[in-house]
């Protein structure tokens, strides 16, 4: 009996391992040491540093073309519309121009006609009171009438300053005299109407004035 104890004693001996200077060592130098572990984690943060720098540059140089666009895209805004205004003047002055070289071609052609309408004007007053009712009187008459509304088409007004100051711009003077009715300066007659369409005179009247 005395044999079963002393023999538990040696297995339980061998069971549990010696704790020599070796092993510790051994266990000591297979353990992580605190530089080894922050190691790992400082290299992952200087990239993402990096990275994120690069990603900063790239958004500034980005913005910095959308900028560039947008002043370039406003500059030919403002060109275009400075080139669409002055288009649209030029337009309205061609037109304007056109127009008025409408205008004074008519007006150069009633003014060539004038003397015939004068004829036609003289003929009528000196009809003789047997032919008033005559269908050729009449139908002269009516071309008369014709021309006249042509006039009006063309605003253009009779000039008759019986009675008005002489005015160069509008009249011409063939002659002065006496007068008991009129002041000096005043035209007392008028030997050939006038005509005028707003400040274009188509032919100035031939007046008398009073001296």
């Amino acid at each position: 009996m005395t044999d079963e104890p002393l023999k538990s004693q040696a297995d339980t001996a061998q069971a549990e391992p010696e704790n020599t200077p070796d092993s510790t060592a051994e266990a000591a130098a297979n353990a992580p040491s605190e530089g080894t572990q922050a190691t790992p984690n400082a290299e992952p943060n200087a990239a993402d540093k990096n990275e994120a720098s690069n990603e900063m540059a790239r958004t500034e140089e980005l913005m910095a073309q959308l900028e560039a666009a947008r002043q370039e895209a406003k500059a030919n805004l403002e060109g275009w519309q400075r080139a669409r205004a002055e288009f649209m003047n030029y337009k309205k002055r061609v037109e304007r121009e056109l127009s008025q070289a409408h205008e004074r071609a008519a007006l150069d052609t009633l003014g060539d006609v004038l003397p015939i309408a004068d004829d036609f004007d003289r003929a009528l007053e000196n009809i003789p009171e047997d032919l008033a009712d005559h269908p050729w009187v009449k139908g002269t008459a009516l071309i008369l009438k014709k021309f006249d509304k042509l006039m009006e088409k063309h605003a253009v007004e009779v000039i008759d300053p019986v009675g008005e100051p002489f005015d160069p711009r509008l009249h011409e003077a063939v002659g002065m005299g006496p007068s008991d009715e009129y002041d000096s300066g005043i035209v007392m007659e008028t030997l050939q109407k006038g005509y005028i369409s707003g400040e274009t005179v188509l032919r100035p009247a031939l007046v008398r004035v009073a001296s």
